[in-house]
């Protein structure tokens, strides 16, 4: 049995970790001064006017829905830059002939961008005991439940800078699907306020049981059953990995 090239791993990983510290300034003072932004916003002038949702505070019950919109792009931009920039520099060529291979190159580019999510989340989450008092019913569940959205969002992130063939096209889907859906799913409301068949069709967005899973872990409840939640995070998981692997068998445009 093969063993993992940890060298490789490591190098590779300290060097992202490495590029995120050159602008640590500014990645970690944008998610504070956002967060501060939307509590002013939506805690203040909002949550004046609507005071709970579900037995929750309502400047407690956004605070689920802000960590998970800033590691949903945190993640995604994070591991798409990694992988794109080789492919901008040419120096993916020198990756692609090292002796490091496609799980190993995986690990180490989506385990950097999964790291650095996880900061941001973190720091969000302390910045917003600032703003108001946030229990935690399950902090092990919590924790676990950040894991696995970093890693699943830095796979997928991972398969869009491999796709990208411009840095517009890095911005398409975070901006133009991936923020849009998290709005509609539950971020700053409860999906059992709206009326149908809007209902209905909220259950048809998959961010919606990412954002109610992880509320679960805050609250003990979400818009839906943390069962849904768990399986859709397992479902994501599996289609990158398989697509990613896809990607590694066929070189589709790892080298353009």
């Amino acid at each position: 049995m093969s063993q993992f090239n940890h060298r490789a791993i490591w190098a590779i990983y300290r060097f992202e970790l490495h590029r995120f510290s050159r602008t640590l300034l500014t990645g970690l003072l944008v998610p504070v001064i956002t967060t501060s932004l939307y509590f002013v916003v939506f805690g203040g002038a909002i949550g004046s006017r609507m005071t709970q949702i579900d037995g929750v505070p309502y400047a407690a019950f956004i605070v689920p829905g802000l960590i998970m919109m800033s590691m949903f792009t945190e993640s995604i931009f994070n591991a798409s830059f990694g992988i794109y920039m080789p492919k901008f520099s040419g120096t993916i060529y020198e990756l692609l002939s090292a002796p490091v291979s496609a799980v190993e190159t995986v690990i180490a580019y989506v385990g950097a961008a999964a790291t650095k999510s996880l900061a941001v989340g973190v720091i969000i989450l302390i910045t917003a005991h600032l703003f108001v008092d946030v229990q935690v019913d399950n902090p092990v569940a919590m924790a676990g439940f950040m894991i696995l959205i970093a890693i699943s969002f830095s796979l997928f992130g991972f398969i869009m800078g491999v796709w990208a063939q411009s840095f517009e096209q890095l911005q398409v889907i975070p901006m133009l699907l991936i923020m849009p859906m998290t709005f509609l799913g539950g971020a700053f409301y409860s999906i059992h306020m709206l009326a149908e068949p809007w209902r209905t069709i909220t259950l048809f967005n998959p961010i919606v049981y990412l954002i109610s899973g992880f509320r679960w872990t805050f609250f003990g409840h979400g818009d839906v059953g943390i069962e849904y939640s768990l399986l859709f995070i397992g479902v994501m998981l599996m289609v990158c990995l398989v697509v990613i692997g896809w990607i590694f068998r066929t070189g589709y445009r790892l080298k353009k």
